[in-house]
């Protein structure tokens, strides 16, 4: 059975010219790989040209022993990835 803790969270979330981002800041706890952040009352839309600021609660399932060492050894092919496709030369047309 998961590890669950109920923390407040702040939630920032803008779509402007300027900035396209949602963070949700679990509160009062150290997240761990592997571990998951329920976020409660957040808004799942925001409009062009807004920027939202809310404090909410989270639920922060913590990872166990396996998941978390699964979590750590799949990052290091996922960030491998992420330099391979990301740093590609353009062509030219």
């Amino acid at each position: 059975m998961s590890h669950r803790i109920e923390v407040p969270c702040l939630v920032d979330i803008e779509q402007t010219a300027d900035s396209l981002h949602a963070h949700a800041i679990p509160e009062g706890i150290e997240l761990h790989p592997g571990d998951r952040v329920l976020v409660h009352g957040a808004p799942c839309h925001v409009a062009y040209g807004e920027y939202v600021r809310i404090y909410s609660m989270a639920t922060v399932i913590r990872a166990g022993v396996i998941r978390r060492a699964w979590t750590r050894m799949t990052a290091v092919f996922e960030l491998l990835e992420l330099f391979e496709t990301g740093f590609q030369p353009k062509e030219h047309a």
